[in-house]
């Protein structure tokens, strides 16, 4: 399976260690047409990037496309759930002028409300180590996210499960009825073969991303690749395979 585009890295604006050019020339050293810039929104405590900062990286990527014509910048966000309704930290406004938008559950969060504080990040600090509330903060994580995903044009879910308990099942047939993408953390591996069959048969489309927080790791996506093969993946299944790679580009740039 070829992989033309890595949509999830990040740079010294959140918590990498690279600059945006740094994760543009590692992309086009590994071979792939389209590389996405896509930090955290302002809610994630001490390393989310302010509206001001997503403002200046727009006008450093609109600045290095003119230098790089070979592969295709893109810029993101992985916007973050901060209410059980599914209230996103980013603005509409700003949403709208991205490239494309990835919503990840993060629990250190700074939250819409002290109750959703409560519930996103008290609770599940405290089902790390009490079984006996991990259903219902499953049950109100997944609702969280199912709600952002309608609420908003979301295009891929990032690492769903990893830091907090998710129904799969349940988030799988949401995400395939509103055309998001789960992504296959290549990064931290945690979408195992037998969840990455459950989301399929629902008919969910995936994209694999490295989760990158070093230029070296940009475009490292061996790993996710490994566990869409074994679960049984074709390039169709996967947004960022095969060869007719500009057809899938969401938005206008």
């Amino acid at each position: 399976m070829k992989l033309w585009a890595d949509f999830h890295t990040h740079t010294r604006y959140s918590h990498g260690s690279g600059t945006i050019r740094d994760n543009v020339e590692a992309a086009i050293r590994k071979g792939l047409k389209a590389i996405g810039i896509s930090e955290h929104g302002p809610a994630n405590i001490g390393i989310g990037a302010d509206l001001d900062t997503f403002k200046k990286m727009k006008e450093e990527i609109e600045a290095l496309r003119e230098e790089y014509r070979d592969i295709t910048i893109l810029l993101g966000c992985e916007a973050n759930v901060i209410s059980l309704d599914g209230k996103l930290d980013l603005p509409e406004k700003l949403l709208d002028e991205l490239d494309y938008v990835m919503v990840g559950f993060h629990w250190m969060v700074w939250a819409k409300t002290l109750q959703d504080g409560y519930h996103i990040f008290f609770e599940n600090l405290v089902a790390k180590r009490l079984s006996q509330i991990k259903p219902k903060v499953r049950e109100q994580n997944t609702r969280a996210l199912i709600n952002a995903i309608k609420n908003y044009r979301v295009n891929i879910i990032t690492h769903p499960g990893l830091h907090v308990p998710i129904d799969t099942v349940a988030l799988a047939e949401a995400a395939a009825s509103c055309g998001t993408a789960m992504e296959i953390n290549a990064g931290h591996g945690y979408m195992t073969e037998e969840y990455v069959k459950i989301a399929k048969s629902f008919g969910v489309k995936f994209a694999i991303g490295s989760d990158a927080h070093s230029p070296e790791r940009v475009g490292e996506l061996k790993k996710g690749i490994d566990i869409a093969l074994k679960a049984g993946l074709n390039e169709e299944d996967v947004i960022n395979a095969g060869t007719n790679w500009e057809a899938i580009l969401w938005r206008k740039r």
